[in-house]
């Protein structure tokens, strides 16, 4: 797994931008410029040069997390009903640590690798394996429209940490091909994802993630699995798809969640303040009193549920 530094950034750095009236401004292939949003990619580019790696080097952990997640060459309980005979992409391969595992199950993998030594190593073990296939290049730059092939996929990946956000992002773009998506990533952001309202790790990513996915940590796993172990402690994180967004029924992707960024927009201020720039206090009082929500509300305070009824009531005004 390539990394650069332990601390992921948090959703409102990323995120928060200064909003605008998108009720009634039409824009372009609005989700997907909203999912891959140009300041997550100017991280990741300044950052490239100066990578690090961490493999996950234990075979008992390597093992657990095969269990966890359905590619176990072993039979366990861990996995109830029939297993999924859909295929995988793996991202960010390494040395095939769990791409073994992965083959295991008989099904097609593609792994996807930016190292150009560590693909060659891959395509190695793909001459011994035919359901193998590697692509050399980058998960946030590779044709994913290609490698889905139009079918469903399960997704695995040991993730650098600093990109775990704008690594989502991309994939939701296809949440439609997706039924499974299984990251090793920092403890602290995947605590972040699967985090309910009215905690402090709830935030925008939180309620980014549970539109598209239910999340579940799976697995907590110790720096000295890794070598060379990271600083912090990584997490296995189970996103299974679809999410809360499947029901809730907004119409515009895009702009409810360009909306909810704006809620989330400075965490301090409450709810009627972060969105006084897209409706009256008179107009949110109402809403508010409605769906029997303090006037002092804040955002981390309200499910993936209450904030897309807020979203349709302040843009039915």
């Amino acid at each position: 797994m390539e990394r650069v530094r332990e601390k992921e950034e948090g959703p409102e750095d990323i995120f928060t931008q200064a909003p605008y009236d998108f009720f009634t401004k039409s824009a372009p292939r609005r989700l997907k410029s909203v999912l891959r949003g140009a300041s997550c990619y100017t991280v990741f580019r300044m950052a490239r040069q100066r990578l690090g790696q961490h493999f996950l080097a234990d075979a008992g952990w390597r093992d657990r997390i095969a269990q966890s997640i359905g590619a176990s060459r072993f039979a366990t309980s861990f996995s109830p009903g029939p297993p999924s005979r859909t295929p995988w992409i793996e991202i960010g391969a390494g040395h095939g640590e769990l791409t073994e595992h992965l083959l295991s199950t008989g099904l097609a993998v593609t792994a996807v690798e930016l190292d150009p030594r560590l693909a060659a190593g891959l395509r190695k073990l793909a001459e011994q394996h035919p359901q193998l296939t590697v692509v050399e290049g980058d998960i946030l730059e590779v044709d994913l429209e290609k490698l889905l092939g139009g079918g469903r996929v399960r997704i695995y990946g040991n993730l650098p940490y600093y990109i775990t956000s704008p690594i989502l992002h991309r994939l939701f773009e296809h949440a439609a091909s997706i039924e499974a998506i299984h990251i090793v990533i920092q403890k602290e952001v995947a605590e972040r994802l699967a985090a309910r309202p009215g905690t402090s790790d709830y935030g925008y990513l939180s309620v980014l993630t549970q539109y598209y996915s239910r999340a579940e940590i799976a697995l907590e796993i110790p720096r000295e699995a890794f070598r060379p172990p990271p600083e912090v402690t990584s997490a296995l994180v189970s996103l299974r798809l679809p999410g809360a967004g499947a029901e809730l029924r907004v119409g515009d992707e895009g702009r409810f969640l360009e909306f909810v960024k704006v809620c989330f927009a400075q965490k301090r201020k409450t709810l009627a303040n972060n969105l006084r720039g897209l409706a009256g206090r008179e107009m949110l009082r109402n809403i508010f009193a409605g769906m029997k929500l303090r006037e002092d509300a804040r955002a981390e305070q309200l499910s993936v549920g209450e904030l897309a009824e807020i979203y349709r009531r302040v843009g039915a005004q």
